[in-house]
């Protein structure tokens, strides 16, 4: 099980959900060819080698196939569609967006209600982190686990984009949604342009990046609480901004991984309940580019 996201491990298309992905293994009796061509993506496990073309790894393959070009799934009902990702991912995030709606307007962040309401935020992202992860070991998606994720993680993303906006740094929430916006339009260009280039060494640099962002705020919030202030200062000042950077810079790979999962995924007939992985996946992306924004304008805007 490979990580998309430098804070939950979840699956994706891979060999463990039966079809093509970035942990795909080369599949007996494939052309190297295919295999050299897209190292992440070998084969189409729903189209078994055919008797009388023994070189075809999809026996609805055009000759052009055999030499490199990704195997299309055969036209079957109940396979993954780009509809069904971007309709699937629409609804995730728009439990996401409409909870932290309701909880911006119900939980006020007044001196005298700030504490309950931030309380509740607290274990509203707690709740939402389990049902992640509970997700993330599961072989198969559950759309009422996923869509539970997102409406209490925008009950959290309600509360803090509250207290952001109205003590720290006003419009900020609509700037952090504005940035995230404009890092999803741009790495998708990138992405449909070429401009990006998701292969294996892409693949290993941003995970060795990941963990080692992760390892640093890790350390660094253990020194703040049993330290106090600001721990190493990795989230404040300067170095908070640099950070805060480097975070948005992370969250845009990531955005390209989970572009190249998708791709990988209509292309080798993942089913159709499998976009929920990709809308999942998408959700928790945006939530970090979202917390990323948020984080570097407070800073950005505080008095200290």
């Amino acid at each position: 099980m490979r990580s998309r996201n430098p804070v939950f491990s979840r699956r994706g298309f891979s060999r463990d959900n039966g079809y093509a992905g970035f942990n795909a293994a080369p599949q007996a009796g494939g052309p190297a060819v295919a295999t050299q061509a897209n190292p992440y993506a070998q084969g189409n496990p729903y189209a078994q080698p055919s008797a009388g073309n023994p070189y075809a790894q999809n026996p609805y393959a055009q000759p052009d196939q055999q030499f490199g070009a990704p195997p299309q799934a055969p036209a079957t009902a109940g396979r993954m569609t780009m509809d069904d990702v971007v309709i699937r991912t629409a609804s995730t995030l728009g439990v996401l967006v409409v909870t932290a709606a309701l909880a911006w307007a119900l939980l006020p962040v007044d001196d005298a209600n700030i504490g309950r309401s931030y309380g509740i935020g607290i274990g509203a992202a707690v709740i939402g982190m389990v049902l992640a992860l509970v997700q993330s070991f599961k072989r198969k998606p559950t759309p009422a686990l996923i869509l539970s994720y997102a409406a209490f993680e925008g009950v959290f993303l309600g509360v803090v984009s509250s207290v952001v906006d109205n003590r720290i740094a006003d419009g900020a929430a609509m700037q952090a949604v504005i940035g995230t916006m404009a890092v999803f339009a741009g790495v998708l260009i990138a992405y449909k342009a070429g401009w990006i280039r998701v292969n294996r060494r892409f693949y290993g640099f941003v995970m060795a990046a990941a963990l080692g962002f992760v390892f640093l705020m890790m350390v660094n919030l253990l020194f703040a609480v049993f330290g106090g202030g600001d721990g190493l200062g990795f989230r404040s000042g300067a170095l908070g901004v640099v950070f805060g950077i480097v975070g948005i810079i992370l969250g845009a790979c990531f955005l390209a991984l989970d572009f190249k999962q998708v791709e990988d995924g209509l292309a080798y007939g993942a089913p159709r309940e499998e976009a929920w992985f990709a809308a999942f996946g998408l959700t928790l992306t945006l939530v970090w580019i979202y917390l990323e924004f948020l984080r570097l304008i407070a800073i950005l805007n505080s008095n200290d």
